[in-house]
């Protein structure tokens, strides 16, 4: 697995990492994207160890606290082959989101209960999960370079934050990532999130980078999905919008086709094209799939290919809203 660099502060990762928001769950419970198997999600961890992905990305909501549980678990023994990247910001109450909280003092209280759910003396790549517009962004990013400064964190960085955040931010304390939503049928950060992630020197890492794996060309219809299951609710999933959707599926689908490799590789091989500051976190929860999405770091597309790929589904063409919520809308990009 190729490496790439974060930012401009020394962060080196993985080409591709591992996103661990599936993986909330435990045995025998419904998770977010499906029942998860505990013993498979920590053999994934593993795996992408073995296959060179040392990039692992959790947060503090997912579960709550199950999920940076699960990954000390599987990291213990192995902490110095890892890049632990979590969050933090939402105010959490009797297990459930309660609304944002970035002050400095739950930006420490959260990183000293995470420091001890993932069972590490520090946090490599410690990101604002969502920008508190009641907390000034400086206040919460003094906050974040104390920790720095005390060797608890390494690395700052945020989460869907607007352009003005972004550089505000990175005036206080330099910024080495930016996580946001970003694949083909999401495209909105390319206008002027990215160009101004590359003008800072502040690297971008994609979540969602198959469409909540639409774009892997075989998932079913809102309709035919459990009613655990997020992307039930997902409006891009639904009714006349799959059928959209899938059409342009369907050119990834021909362009796999031609390389012998698979929609999800093609996808993410999109996006590795974007610039070397870019770093997929495509979530896993098993084994096979992490295999295939690994695949994706060797297939070298055409400029051809990527020509088609960006007339597939231009920015602003994809049916259907990005979230079924318009109170998860509200909170991108500010």
């Amino acid at each position: 697995m190729q490496t790439r660099k974060l930012g401009t502060q020394g962060l080196t990762v993985s080409a591709l990492g591992l996103g661990c928001m599936g993986m909330a769950g435990t045995a025998g419970q419904a998770a977010m994207y499906g029942i998860v198997d505990t013993d498979e999600a920590v053999a994934t961890i593993h795996r992408a160890l073995e296959n060179g992905v040392n990039f692992f990305d959790t947060a503090e909501v997912y579960g709550p606290f199950l999920n940076e549980e699960l990954i000390g678990r599987a990291l213990a023994g192995r902490r110095e082959q890892a890049i632990i990247a979590t969050k933090f910001g939402f105010r959490i109450k009797d297990g459930k989101v309660a609304g944002t909280d970035s002050t400095p003092a739950n930006v420490r209280a959260v990183a000293e209960a995470s420091l001890k759910r993932l069972g590490t003396d520090h946090i490599d790549l410690f990101y604002q999960h969502r920008v508190d517009p009641a907390v000034p962004i400086e206040d919460t990013v003094g906050a974040m370079a104390d920790l720095v400064r005390e060797g608890k964190v390494r690395y700052l960085g945020l989460s869907e934050a607007g352009p003005g955040t972004i550089a505000r931010a990175h005036a206080v304390h330099p910024i080495s990532a930016l996580q946001s939503e970003w694949s083909l049928w999401e495209r909105g950060v390319e206008a002027e999130i990215w160009p101004l992630c590359q003008q800072l020197g502040i690297g971008f890492v994609p979540y969602s980078p198959l469409g909540r794996g639409f774009l892997t060309g075989n998932q079913p219809r809102a309709e035919d999905l459990p009613e655990t299951d997020y992307r039930k609710r997902d409006p891009r999933y639904q009714g006349t919008n799959y059928d959209a959707n899938m059409a342009a599926v369907a050119i990834v689908k021909s362009i796999a086709d031609i390389h012998a490799a698979t929609a999800a590789q093609v996808a993410l091989a999109w996006l590795l094209a974007k610039g070397d500051g870019v770093v997929p976190i495509p979530g896993s929860k098993r084994r096979v799939t992490l295999d295939d999405n690994a695949g994706a770091a060797a297939l070298a597309l055409t400029a051809n290919d990527l020509a088609r790929l960006d007339a597939a589904l231009p920015p602003g063409t994809t049916a259907g809203d990005r979230y079924g919520s318009p109170a998860m809308m509200a909170m991108v990009r500010l």
